[in-house]
């Protein structure tokens, strides 16, 4: 297993804290990477006519999703 970014870690620990009060429960990645994927979906859905503001966020928040992924393969 690898090292997560600052930005994967926080999401990592937040979760865990909040579902179990484990820092290293790593069976939770892929849920915390659907979760985040369907975050970035809801709140900064894809655009036709690109704001790439909003555009950049969600590209931020699939990017740790994509990495959270990663981490269980």
């Amino acid at each position: 297993m690898t090292e997560l970014s600052p930005a994967a870690q926080q999401v990592f620990w937040a979760f865990n804290k909040a579902a179990s009060g484990k820092p290293d429960d790593w069976h939770y990645l892929p849920a915390i990477a659907a979760a985040l994927e369907a975050a970035a979906d809801q709140a900064v859905p894809y655009l036709e006519e690109p704001n790439w503001g909003a555009m950049r966020k969600r590209s931020q928040l699939l990017a740790i999703a994509a990495e959270l992924k990663a981490q269980t393969q």
